[in-house]
């Protein structure tokens, strides 16, 4: 009989026999028959374990090998590594030769450490399939002496790999792209039209986990032979009957397609060719303005090229730039974090009982996620007067001072309350920011938006008093929006003399120092960068010479552990430091590794050569692209562009990957085409697309690389599944657009058969003639109205010095070190066309979670908040496409109409 590995209390693990293994998993106290709520409950929350759908680490035991139940799992002693050891210098090795995955699942994922009886042993006492460990029984420690300092990657990241799970399989390939085409395809269409809806990429991971489930519902089988997989490969089949010829050609295709085990990793990679490919190209809005505005059809070859180099030119970057951004413990990208709550949450069964609640994570999943998809209905559809809940110009209607001050959709917002998940997460989820970067965005609101924007509004300054004080319009010198084809020729070119017969442009006063505090939040990147990670940066860059990352490490490499004068060990990156030294953002340092970037040493990287390669290549067909088609802009302003991106894209990069704040070049793009090349609407779009959109998708692909990075995603195959998924996308999007040109009538009219009016790419083509035609130097030149938002660069570059200086001999958790102007400056540029109350109704959830909870109860706040961010965010996400497609869109809520939804 094998021996199972089996770690309990803090004794020496121990080996336990097959049959008392069984006796403890099946053992059940008598009780009552349960209702059909409660049995629906149980079903749900057991989901990961009567799918036989996880091929995880077990939660319950911490550097310890797969505890095996099932009789029909066989020992082979060639078997590959799995769960690592981290207190020893070699790994663990795993039983990995299974009969079958289909009975490895509750294998892997279940290791017997219910609550411990007075025999010391462990049991399942409530019968529900779900493994309680209470909060006062024996505890194995679940932190590695090298986890993470930070709490939010600990509650969110398991310290545990498995090498031996299936990754690289028919399975997953197949949903990374049905999810590639599909997303990327239905984007586009409805990108188009008004109002439009998105299907986000936490919708494709809640789908996808069915699919993967029935998938190997369908394909597996008791009967099939025994598969290895070693670092996410298989590597071998032992012999059997596919030898022999015997097998149908129906069973090896089945086969085939069936291997491996539906498992987070698979479902990671699946999650990782959503959020490349759901977002809609931005290269498409330039090939609609270029054909529908400036009737500039320049063929299917150039939409191509535009798209795949603009794409994918953000790869290079993100990938040059690993070990300043995803390698680091420091830089824990909080928007992953969600995800990988997720990832546990739908595919672990262990369940720690915390501050008195004993529901476990999935369970507490369906009911936010049903109750938010059900709530929805109310703000979104039946009562939209639950969004803009303006209680104080209730009760003045026809107040403008009121109505300026607290209105929230034309107002300032300053009394934040909203009872829709959609304006509270409108720049992002807040239980994914740290409190003290929250605390830096609302203070710039508070500062800016809700003290000088309205001195200056009653002052006339700019003659802001005689537009609205919040728009994202700008106007002529009647109060109404500027109308630009008053001031082009029938080319689309400047006319002065048009010009001068019209108006100049006005910016509404919120609007003018949202581009003021841009200034300075571009500024204060690169000095704030400085400052902070200046010599970090520089320490990585000469290790980064005198090493080779590409090369797999075969055994784990613990952290060197000092002992103190009472004989005990203490590492020196223990993750149990006092809460503040771990604050996240408060850790300047790119040196440390954590348990995670030891571990993906065992994996072989992705060389740098092949991201080098893929910035020459698309870098030659960008090149292309401007020179052989008419769009105005020459070779070098290419270079110019993407050197732009080069040097404030770690910089930018670093301040999403610590407070979850994403500074846009957009607008600074704009600015500098413009200044450089005016009076080129064309080149000024795709100036712009090569510079923001290098930029904004390398931050989207480090984010994804950092995910990646806490699933043990093997680096080449990632990198693999991300170009993969973009190209696919690109194609599709084209493809969907040259459709939508030759078989919808009036595309991009304002009378556009049902709504296809093309809001954005018409936003986008404004913007092109107010800073590629009229020029900036009309905004910001000399005797210019807003000539004197130049110096707030001046401010931006300096302020960050200042505090630098301040705070850098000051404690981790100080005051000065918790000031971050890129953020305090660059978050506002949200406004407009957000509102006060989607900032101050956002900081005053991140406060409450992220603050008051995490402190108070700890245990909940590590437990349940990202699943609660996720459960919110995938409701609202379908809770908005069912209403559209089935409310909306077929036009059954046209006369639906009351005081609600005035």
């Amino acid at each position: 009989m094998t021996p199972k590995r089996h770690q309990a209390d803090d004794r020496p693990d121990t080996f336990l026999e097959e049959d008392q293994v069984e006796r403890w998993s099946k053992k059940t106290p008598a009780r009552e028959k349960p209702g059909i709520w409660r049995q629906f409950l149980i079903l749900m929350s057991r989901a990961p374990l009567i799918s036989r759908s996880t091929t995880g680490i077990s939660k319950a035991s911490y550097g310890t090998a797969h505890t095996h139940l099932s009789d029909s799992t066989e020992s082979d002693p060639a078997s590959s590594q799995g769960l690592l050891d981290h207190g020893q210098d070699e790994a663990v090795q795993t039983t990995s030769s299974l009969k079958s995955y289909s009975s490895s699942v509750d294998e892997q994922d279940v290791h017997i450490h219910p609550p411990v009886s007075e025999d010391g042993m462990s049991r399942d006492e409530t019968g529900d399939g779900i493994i309680h460990v209470r909060e006062d029984g024996p505890e194995v420690d679940e932190d590695p002496p090298d986890n993470s300092r930070y709490a939010q990657v600990r509650a969110s990241v398991s310290a545990k790999d498995n090498a031996a799970a299936s990754i690289n399989t028919p399975r997953m390939w197949i949903l990374s792209m049905l999810c590639a085409f599909l997303g990327s395809g239905t984007n586009l269409f409805f990108s188009l039209r008004y109002p439009s809806v998105a299907i986000t990429p936490v919708i494709a991971l809640v789908v996808v986990h069915p699919l993967g489930l029935a998938w190997d519902r369908l394909l597996k089988r008791d009967s099939d032979p025994a598969e290895v997989y070693d670092y996410g490969r298989l590597v071998k089949r032992p012999p059997g009957e596919d030898d022999n010829g015997s097998v149908s050609i129906f069973t090896r295709i089945r086969r085939w397609l069936g291997q491996g085990r539906w498992n987070e990793k698979e479902h990671a990679c699946v999650y990782v060719s959503s959020n490349v490919s759901f977002g809609f190209a931005f290269a498409t809005d330039v090939i609609v303005e270029q054909v529908k505005f400036y009737k500039q059809d320049l063929g299917i070859f150039y939409q191509l090229a535009l798209t795949l180099s603009t794409q994918v030119l953000g790869y290079s970057f993100a990938g040059l730039t690993r070990r300043y951004l995803v390698r680091p413990a420091s830089m824990i990208w909080p928007s992953t974090l969600m995800s990988t709550a997720m990832f546990t949450t739908m595919h672990k069964s262990e369940n720690k009982i915390v501050n008195g609640w004993s529901i476990t994570r999935w369970r507490f999943f369906l009911f936010v996620f049903f109750g938010a998809f059900a709530w929805y209905f109310l703000p979104g559809l039946l009562f939209p007067a639950l969004s803009y809940f303006s209680v104080v110009t209730w009760f003045a209607p026809s107040n403008v001072v009121l109505a300026n001050l607290f209105g929230t959709t034309s107002g300032l917002g300053m009394l934040p309350i909203t009872f829709n998940w959609a304006q509270i997460a409108y720049i992002g989820s807040p239980l994914l920011t740290p409190w003290w970067a929250a605390a830096n965005v609302v203070t710039g609101l508070v500062i800016v938006m809700w003290i000088v924007a309205p001195i200056l509004y009653y002052k006339n300054v700019l003659y802001s008093a005689f537009m609205p004080i919040l728009s994202s319009s700008v106007f002529d010198n009647t109060g109404k929006e500027y109308d630009v084809s008053r001031i082009l020729t029938p080319d689309y070119l400047f006319d002065r003399k048009k010009y001068d017969a019209y108006s100049r442009v006005y910016l509404p006063i919120t609007y003018a120092l949202a581009y003021g505090v841009q200034f300075a939040g571009l500024s204060a990147l690169v000095t704030h960068t400085a400052c902070w990670y200046g010599k970090e940066i520089w320490q990585v860059s000469q290790q980064s010479a005198a090493s080779n990352p590409t090369q797999a490490s075969v055994a784990y490499e613990p952290i060197p552990n000092r002992t103190n004068g009472k004989g005990v060990k203490h590492a020196r990156n223990n993750s149990k430091e006092s809460d503040s030294s771990g604050e996240v953002g408060l850790d300047t340092s790119m040196t440390g590794d954590d348990v995670h970037a030891r571990l993906m040493r065992r994996y072989e990287d992705a060389p740098a050569s092949w991201y080098l390669a893929t910035f020459l290549v698309m870098l030659a067909i960008g090149l292309f692209v401007v020179t052989y088609y008419p769009t105005h802009l020459p070779w070098y302003g290419l270079l110019f562009a993407l050197s732009i991106t080069a040097v404030l894209f770690i910089p930018v990069a670093i301040v999403m990957a610590i407070t979850n704040q994403h500074s846009s070049l957009y607008l600074i793009c704009q600015i500098i085409c413009g200044a450089v090349f005016p009076g080129r609407p064309v080149a000024n779009m795709v100036f712009t697309t090569y510079c923001y959109i290098s930029s904004a998708q390398g931050v989207k692909f480090s984010s994804d690389l950092k995910l990646g990075h806490y699933m043990k995603i093997p680096p080449k195959l990632l990198f693999q599944v991300q170009m993969l998924a973009t190209m696919v996308s690109s194609l599709t999007q084209v493809g969907v657009l040259n459709w939508m040109f030759r078989n919808l009538p009036s595309l991009c009219e304002p009378d556009a058969i049902n709504g296809f009016s093309c809001p954005l790419a018409r936003v986008h083509f404004n913007g092109s003639i107010l800073w590629g035609v009229v020029g900036p130097k009309r905004f910001f030149g000399q005797g210019a109205l807003y000539r004197h938002l130049v110096w707030f660069f001046l401010v931006g570059a300096v302020a960050p010095i200042v505090v630098f200086l301040i705070g850098r001999r000051r404690p981790r958790n100080s005051f000065w070190r918790k000031i971050n102007l890129p953020v305090l400056f660059g978050s506002l540029s949200w406004i407009p066309p957000a509102t006060g109350l989607n900032f101050s109704t956002w900081a005053l959830v991140c406060f409450v979670f992220n603050s008051v909870i995490r402190k108070r109860k700890p245990g909940w706040w590590g437990k349940y908040t990202m699943t609660l961010s996720a459960a919110l965010d995938s409701g609202l996400a379908i809770g908005v496409v069912v209403v559209f497609f089935g409310v909306v869109f077929p036009g059954w809520a046209k006369g639906f109409s009351w005081w609600g939804t005035e």
